[in-house]
């Protein structure tokens, strides 16, 4: 069985916007003109506010560090996963069912080459970011190069020079950025994931002022190796902030935002030391914004079905508009952008429609799931899957695998699953797995608050139409 595309947890926006017309988001209600705010409510509200902005950045940076230090990576260096990651993939809302390829790009020097070779019959998408995590190109059958590969040519913010007629150009306004690519096999079989594998190590990135022999291209393999790209919402979030502001040209439409920021001590060019006051004042910040995301997405889910929990994202909607952007036009929607990329990385310009997700945060009865629970999920009978379905748990503080957790999901094409009589499929959730019930168990950690997520690879119309529905979770 062949298994199908995903773009990442976002990528349910994709069936939303050929199903229906969302409403535009509307701007919270500016404050009462009589409402005095003290001065350190006001800049606590501003590094808030800057926090909120930066989310997408500061990823990026939170990313590249677990690329130079956990996989001892250099700039172009590919870093692969050869088979579906565990929980050592620490980075937010991946599925378990690919084989990750990542890289960091920098453009300082000049342009880079990226040579993607010919999908044949695996799976190969992606997308190709830049610093503010805004896809530039995707990559494979839906990408520029409709999956027949080719050279895709990143250029620099102002590049003039001439460019080959034989190239993908892809112009990026920052200096650095970021691929993730998403090789699929067929069947999970070991002769299937090593052509994967195959494709993989045909993939080529050098930058094009490399000399004429050039180095051969680096992979590194991370299987069983911790991958730490997390943002952590203390000290080190404006840390990253400062750098990366200082790495990556303004624009236009942000220099409110960077007027504001020196405020904080933050301004290119600058070392960033911030007193003892500020420090605590900016660690509260970052703290709350990490609170806002988090409550975006839980109550800022749209329900599938009526009354039900599960449901799809606020942010992936207002995202898929744009390509990802979250600008209009006229219009940057910085709280949708920073929850989306809490949530998330890697978004594509073009949503393909081959996979859909659903998210649940609460149970039958609308409390948060919780870590210390034992709770129960019913799969009816035939579910609208033409190639299979799965379901992943992950941490609602980091919006990434549980850490340490012996199973992170299940899918259907796991023979081990026991079925009840009329074809349903009883999945356990808890610190412990129910007697005589491992396999159909994943874990949860005690303490945690979790949010599960159901995959739908290759939807039907069942889905669409709600003749078919997922029960909610239930505590037991």
């Amino acid at each position: 069985m062949q298994r199908s595309r995903s773009w990442g947890l976002l990528s349910l926006a994709a069936a939303l916007s050929f199903q229906s017309a969302i409403a535009e988001t509307t701007p919270a209600p500016a404050s009462p003109p009589t409402a005095a705010v003290a001065p350190a409510d006001d800049l606590r509200s501003q590094a808030v506010e800057a926090a909120i902005w930066g989310m997408p950045i500061v990823s990026v940076d939170a990313m590249r560090e677990a690329y130079f230090r956990d996989a001892g990576a250099r700039y172009n260096d590919i870093v692969y996963w050869s088979h579906p990651a565990d929980w050592r993939n620490q980075t937010t809302t991946p599925n378990s069912t690919s084989l990750y390829v990542y890289f960091n790009f920098n453009l300082k020097d000049g342009p880079v080459a990226v040579d993607i070779p010919p999908a044949g019959d695996i799976g190969i998408f992606g997308s190709i970011l830049d610093a503010w995590q805004a896809p530039r190109a995707d990559i494979g059958k839906d990408g520029e190069d409709h999956g027949k590969g080719g050279r895709y040519l990143l250029l620099p913010p102002g590049f003039d020079g001439a460019v080959p007629a034989d190239v993908i150009p892809v112009r990026v306004p920052t200096n650095n950025g970021y691929a993730l690519f998403r090789m699929t096999p067929k069947t999970l079989s070991q002769a299937d994931v090593e052509k994967a594998n195959a494709v993989i190590r045909k993939l080529r990135v050098a930058n094009l002022s490399a000399t004429p022999v050039a180095a051969p291209q680096r992979f590194i393999k991370m299987d069983g190796k911790l991958f730490d790209g997390i943002v952590r919402f203390d000290d080190t979030f404006f840390q990253r902030l400062a750098r990366m502001v200082s790495e990556e040209p303004p624009s236009p439409r942000d220099a409110d935002t960077y007027a504001r920021l020196r405020a904080f001590g933050i301004e290119p060019g600058k070392a960033f030391s911030p007193d003892p006051a500020t420090r605590a004042l900016l660690r509260t910040a970052a703290e709350e914004a990490r609170s806002s995301f988090r409550q975006m997405l839980v109550t800022g889910s749209r329900p599938w079905w009526p009354g039900s929990q599960w449901g799809t994202s606020s942010a992936g909607i207002a995202g898929a508009k744009t390509a990802f952007t979250f600008y209009d036009g006229q219009r940057l929607d910085t709280k949708m952008r920073g929850a989306a990329f809490f949530l998330a990385y890697a978004l594509p310009r073009k949503l393909g429609k081959a996979t859909f997700y659903l998210t649940a945060w609460r149970d039958v009865q609308g409390q948060l799931l919780d870590g210390s629970g034992h709770y129960r999920l019913r799969v009816p009978p035939h579910v609208p899957a033409r190639e299979f379905w799965a379901i992943n748990v992950y941490d609602s503080e980091t919006a990434a695998f549980l850490r340490r957790t012996p199973r992170i999901g299940l899918d259907s094409l796991d023979h081990g699953l026991q079925h009840n009589a009329d074809g349903s499929v009883d999945i356990y959730f808890g610190p412990q797995p129910p007697k005589g019930k491992a396999a159909n168990w994943v874990y949860t950690e005690p303490g945690k608050q979790w949010f599960a997520s159901f995959r739908l690879y290759g939807p039907e119309p069942e889905l669409f139409d709600k003749t078919w529905s997922l029960d909610d979770i239930v505590r037991e």
